[in-house]
């Protein structure tokens, strides 16, 4: 992967790119104002989540990039209810995206991106963290889900 930017939202849009290229390929249902109205109702949610989480990273003054240590062990807003706010955001935002292409069959992608997020992100920054934080991470983890 020399060269890949690993990144979660570069992740995120090559998984966008799988759906639209599975739509081209495979013909899917007809897309009416319901779904294309919960598609955009989901991408918004995934947006705004996103802006949430990334306001704490901003209100505490610490790394938003998932490869640096953090400074801050970030407890409050959306990491009230989920340790992974973020990378839940960008899940709900391919499931708008999967409804609004209409094209069931690449639901397929949903469990593929959630491991590519937990090997690549979720399970180094949870063990950066109870490095970095010792006890207080570790507390964070046993009352806070990884996802919801």
């Amino acid at each position: 992967m020399k060269g890949f930017p690993d990144l979660p939202p570069v992740w995120l849009v090559v998984f966008l790119v799988l759906n639209w290229a599975i739509e081209k390929v495979v013909p899917g249902f007809p897309v009416g104002t319901f779904t294309t109205a919960l598609s955009w109702s989901l991408i918004g949610l995934g947006l705004a989540l996103i802006g949430w989480a990334a306001a704490w990273f901003w209100r505490r003054k610490t790394t938003i990039e998932p490869h640096h240590m953090p400074h801050k062990l970030i407890v409050e807003g959306p990491f009230r209810l989920s340790r992974n706010p973020i990378y839940l955001a960008m899940v709900i935002i391919l499931i708008g995206a999967i409804f609004g292409r209409g094209q069931p069959i690449s639901l397929f992608l949903l469990p593929i991106f959630v491991v590519v997020l937990k090997a690549r992100f979720v399970l180094p920054e949870e063990d950066a963290l109870a490095k970095t934080f010792g006890s207080d991470a570790e507390a964070y983890f046993k009352g806070t889900r990884r996802w919801l």
